[in-house]
């Protein structure tokens, strides 16, 4: 059957983002019954034309030494590139096979909000047994991706990529292009990840720094007692929990990607993972930038790039002959994606071995303007770093500084939900990602993005101030203090292309990639205002602000939330309303 597509009151549809409870209400899947379900092919095949047909499904999954319960989708994890072309209409038919609702998100396409795929905020989702179809012309290209928006079910397979190709094709500009997708399996089922993180939020993290191993001083651990934080607390889930993945294929499945010397290559890199930043590198090839987010950009070449999750980047490179190792290596170091770009068939490069872990500084914890030297030197023991003298008063005096309430923005809803407010967050856009500021090679920052094109846009009309806030002892997030499941009647509301300069501040010690559905902004990175690159997700860092310019042309009611999927699931997200709509959509 096809759902009529209607924009209905969000109350009564947050069964997506309902917690835990929820879970225990729905149909035990076949998995959890002990009976057999079809084991899920790794990797991806390719769909494309003016019908598409996606079947979602429970399925087994296994790399490596791990197995476990998945979401597959046309049978195999992750599910099918859809290639289509800029300018044809196109309609996907999704048929769900699962014991509960489920969606597809199509991640960074323009189009209207009923097709959206977002359960609650777009449409009603899609019931066991029922199939939707998603109808909508192509108005871009680019490389972008698709995923459930439905409850835990990213986490579990239920993700895939796009690849639009322009209007016009001018003939190769590459000799082999290659889809590298990034994602994570662990056999927890995800439900259970998220109850473990609720228990206490570094249950997955092995790297804590103690005392006791003389990595951090008493002073030190006194500091980051009274903070309730931990200066190693830079992933929620990592390598305890996952194996990580490329298209699919964990370390030691050998995929390979095959070239031939002299070629220029197209990577068309997506980060599909629920909760990994990666530090993507391939030793010894340069990588060269041409798309972010799908959009063009200036060439910019690098050695190293950081992804978050739901970024994507195109990039151009020209391998010599041989073998070359793509490391993907998760954000914390505790592990890695692995494939090889070969132009012999068998042949394999080194793997380089984890990095150091990464510790935070004084600037993650917004306290910026106190430089990283002096967190560095409170870690190790030396609390006099960049002419910083702290004694018991002065680290309580700073952390009532970053609990004060009274200097709270007045739009922050302080309770137990917000644990800190940074005192002194700035902008931090020339900053290349946690661990990668010491590296002695070329790493790509926001600052190193413009616009291929120039953008014709208006100065803006109003600026906006959105806290992204939270509690990490209680794993409680949200915006501006405020929970999705407390906010949905009361949306960021923008009029009908109106321009707006909107400034994201990260309250909190983790780097959070924040998403909005249906529109691309421009970041404000110090480029002239019509080189500003246009993208559809910005990484916040820690205790930092970033800035963006958004021209509200897109009419509906959009989702806005981190996609670190556990943050989104705990409440960091909201409803963008733009209004008035067209005649006939109201």
């Amino acid at each position: 059957m096809k759902r009529q597509s209607l924009s209905l009151p969000r109350r009564g549809f947050l069964t997506s983002l309902t917690g835990l409870a929820a879970a225990s209400a729905l149909p035990m899947p076949a998995w959890a019954r002990g009976e057999g379900v079809p084991h899920a092919g790794k990797g991806f095949g390719e769909l494309s034309g003016e019908d598409i047909h996606l079947s979602i499904g429970s399925a087994h999954f296994s790399t490596g030494k791990r197995a476990g319960h998945a979401i597959a989708v046309n049978g195999t994890v992750p599910g099918p590139l859809i290639r289509l072309r800029e300018g044809q209409d196109v309609r996907l038919h999704v048929t769900n096979n699962l014991p509960e609702d489920s969606s597809i998100h199509w991640h960074g396409l323009l189009l209207p909000f009923q097709f959206d795929g977002v359960p609650g905020v777009s449409f009603p989702g899609i019931g066991p047994g029922e199939t939707f179809s998603y109808e909508f012309p192509i108005r871009q290209a680019g490389t972008y991706w698709w995923h459930s928006h439905s409850g835990l079910q990213e986490q579990s397979g239920h993700y895939g990529p796009i690849v639009i190709e322009p209007r016009h094709d001018h003939g190769p500009a590459f000799d082999r292009e290659y889809v590298i997708l990034l994602s994570e399996f662990t056999p927890l089922h995800p439900h259970e990840v998220m109850r473990k993180l609720k228990v206490g939020e570094h249950y997955f993290n092995d790297q804590m720094m103690s005392a006791s191993k003389g990595e951090m001083s008493g002073a030190g651990r006194r500091m980051w007692g009274a903070m309730r934080m931990n200066p190693r607390d830079i992933a929620d889930v990592s390598a305890p929990a996952y194996t990580y993945l490329v298209n699919g294929h964990g370390p030691d499945d050998g995929l390979e990607f095959l070239f031939q010397p002299g070629e220029r290559v197209r990577l068309r890199v997506i980060n599909g993972s629920a909760m990994t930043f990666f530090n993507l590198r391939i030793p010894g090839v340069p990588l060269t930038v041409i798309q972010a987010d799908g959009q063009d950009v200036d060439d910019v070449t690098v050695d190293e790039l950081q992804i978050g999750v739901a970024e994507t980047y195109d990039l151009a490179i020209e391998p010599g002959a041989g073998a070359h190792t793509i490391v993907a290596e998760a954000m914390d170091r505790s592990g890695m994606g692995v494939a090889t770009l070969s132009s012999q068939p068998g042949a394999r490069a080194p793997v380089p071995p984890l990095r150091e872990p990464v510790t935070l500084t004084m600037a993650d914890m917004g306290m910026g303007a106190m430089g990283g030297g002096a967190m560095a030197g409170m870690a190790g023991g030396g609390m006099d770093h960049a002419g910083m003298k702290m004694d018991g008063g002065a680290m309580a005096g700073m952390d009532h500084s970053m609990r004060d309430k009274a200097s709270v923005p007045p739009q922050v809803e302080v309770g137990a939900g917000v644990d800190m407010i940074a005192p002194m967050p700035v902008d931090r856009m020339d900053f290349p990602g946690l661990g990668l500021d010491k590296v002695d090679h070329r790493v790509l920052r926001y600052t190193d993005l413009k616009a291929k094109r120039a953008n014709p846009l208006r100065p803006p009309e109003r600026s906006l101030e959105i806290h992204l806030t939270g509690n990490m002892e209680r794993y409680m997030w949200s915006f501006d203090g405020k929970k999705f499941s407390a906010v949905t009647d009361d949306p960021i509301r923008f009029g009908f292309d109106e321009r707006v300069r909107v400034t994201l501040v990260n309250d909190t010690m983790m780097a959070h990639p924040i998403h909005l559905h249906g529109h691309f902004f421009e970041l404000v990175n110090g480029a002239e205002p019509p080189q500003q690159p246009r993208k559809h997700t910005v990484i916040v860092q820690p205790g930092s602000k970033a800035t963006f310019d958004l021209t509200a042309n897109e009419p509906g009611d959009w989702a806005f939330h981190c996609h670190l999927l556990y943050h989104m699931h705990a409440g960091m997200m909201q409803v963008v309303t733009v209004r008035p709509l067209p005649e006939g959509d109201a």
